[in-house]
């Protein structure tokens, strides 16, 4: 199904957990890799209306988790940042054994949850999730086992094209829409 034709809302309200892989997705999958002074630097670049998607997904109370198969220190500050409740980088891509753990953790079945991948490293997951979604640029492979092709591309807003198609499904965008601009519309700027 396309982004375009929305999504089912039972089946968005039966949804608790969503985790998004990284590369591809909450960026476009580019790498700037360094040196200084023997010091390797890696940098990512991440779509800031990515991020207030997470935000309105944390406010609905969904559990927002991270599976990425590269270990970056780039994905560690993001995560901080976004305040995700769940961060796993591994260099082994066992994307599949990392989400299991998580959900038995949680108490979350792996029908509740929706992943949002691009890519081969993805395929796992994407079989197995109750909500499988690729971005618009995700490999043919990943479009196969997807159920929701985003119309755009890795970190140039897919996330937060998601965030929005699922919070409106849920019926909640709207109010969360409200409450972000109140909270940014009251008391004195600092």
């Amino acid at each position: 199904m396309s982004a375009t034709a929305g999504l089912d809302a039972e089946l968005a309200r039966r949804i608790k957990y969503v985790v998004f892989d990284v590369d591809g997705v909450m960026t476009d999958g580019g790498v700037y890799l360094g040196d200084v002074d023997g010091r390797r630097l890696e940098f990512k670049k991440y779509d800031i209306q990515d991020g207030l998607g997470i935000l309105l997904l944390r406010w609905a109370g969904l559990r927002v988790g991270i599976v990425t198969g590269r270990v970056s220190e780039s994905v560690a500050l993001r995560a901080a940042e976004l305040k995700v409740d769940d961060l796993v980088q591994d260099e082994q891509a066992r994307k599949l054994t990392a989400l299991r753990k998580l959900c038995v953790k949680h108490g979350i079945g792996l029908h509740e949850v929706a992943f949002v991948g691009d890519d081969l490293p993805d395929l796992g997951v994407l079989r197995e999730v109750g909500l499988p979604v690729v971005v618009g640029n995700a490999t043919a492979d990943a479009v196969r086992s997807a159920r929701v092709r985003l119309t755009r591309f890795g970190g140039a807003g897919a996330v937060r094209e998601f965030c929005e198609l699922l919070l409106r499904a849920r019926g909640e965008w709207d109010a969360l829409v409200e409450r972000y601009v109140q909270s940014r519309s009251e008391g004195p700027a600092k």
